[in-house]
């Protein structure tokens, strides 16, 4: 069980409403930026604190209401847009990229994100952006067409992915990012993207951990679409690098911050073992990630829920099989 930073904040997060702004530790804020039209509700970005100006962890949706309430909170909190110098992107997802290029118009900050999560790099390596990857891997479930081609229309609409952003930094590897007397390592985190990177700041003890480790509930695995994917297995290790960090607060994307980090990554990689263990079961009677699918533990049974859930769910789950079939 994670303990929270602060129980204002986790409270409204449990009550569905967006949480204020909050200092989480010295020099570094939470900004929580209001998603308009998703289950999610809200995205928390991150500020740090240094003599040369900010360092902003990722960025919300492309949308002007995402841009009105995070201008709106820097103000609230003192800082002003034009300080920040350093904008460092946890993965490609359209909630998290989404205003970046803006903040670089803007300010001329660098945007730096994981390479395999570069949009241009992701195009030469597997054949095409986000519905490419998706139409492939939903062909590799083993669902009716039907299914298929109803999962993949519904997704079209909300496939927010601004596919046209460029880096000025796309590293393979882990990473030190300096700004004035702070110090943030980046480091490769795969499994809920196969670009996704944890930052630390060595100095305050903190770890942004994107959507890798929520402090409750699983991790969606990435969409596996080439053969030799394994999102699973990936995301195992990367569990490991975040428990011996030796850190004291973790800061999600979502939900809300949290300590005891080295407890939490153990108790996730033991959820997703489990999960490992049941599909390796399933698949001496079942054949596919389709019929496995709606034998999984989840929050909601899958007769529950609707398309865009069981899209999820499923692709989840073939990266489950793919992982145990490799």
């Amino acid at each position: 069980m994670s303990i929270p930073v602060s129980e204002q904040h986790t409270a409204a997060y449990r009550a569905r409403k967006v949480p204020a702004p909050l200092r989480v530790t010295d020099g570094v804020w939470a900004v929580p930026v209001p998603l308009r039209g998703s289950p999610l509700r809200f995205i928390t970005v991150f500020l740090v604190e240094t003599s040369e100006g900010l360092v902003l962890i990722d960025a919300g949706y492309e949308h002007p209401s995402c841009w009105e309430s995070f201008t709106g909170s820097l103000a609230e909190i003192g800082h002003d847009l034009g300080a920040v110098r350093l904008v460092l992107l946890t993965h490609n997802h359209p909630d998290h990229v989404g205003f970046a290029d803006r903040v670089r118009a803007t300010t001329g900050a660098k945007v730096v994100m994981g390479r395999d999560d570069d949009f241009a790099h992701q195009k030469r390596v597997r054949g095409g952006g986000f519905l490419v990857q998706l139409r492939r891997a939903l062909e590799l479930t083993g669902a009716p067409q039907e299914v298929i081609d109803g999962m993949y229309d519904a997704a079209v609409p909300v496939a927010r992915h601004s596919e046209s952003l460029e880096l000025d930094l796309a590293p393979e590897r882990d990473t030190e990012h300096v700004l004035g007397d702070v110090t943030i390592l980046g480091i490769p985190t795969p499994g809920h993207t196969y670009g996704h990177t944890v930052y630390v700041d060595t100095s305050r003890g903190v770890v942004f951990t994107g959507d890798t480790m929520m402090a409750e509930g699983p991790t969606q695995l990435a969409i596996p679409s080439l053969p030799a994917d394994n999102p699973a297995g990936d995301l195992l290790t990367s569990l490991d690098r975040i428990r011996d960090l030796g850190v004291e607060i973790a800061c999600p994307a979502h939900q809300f911050p949290y300590r005891d980090i080295a407890a939490r990554a153990r108790e996730l990689k033991a959820f997703h073992q489990a999960e490992l263990d049941t599909v390796e079961k399933l698949l001496r009677t079942h054949d596919s990630a389709w019929e496995i699918a709606p034998h999984l533990n989840r929050a909601r049974p899958w007769e529950e829920l609707g398309t865009g859930a069981r899209r999820f769910a499923l692709i989840h789950t073939l990266s489950l099989v793919l992982a145990v079939t490799q």
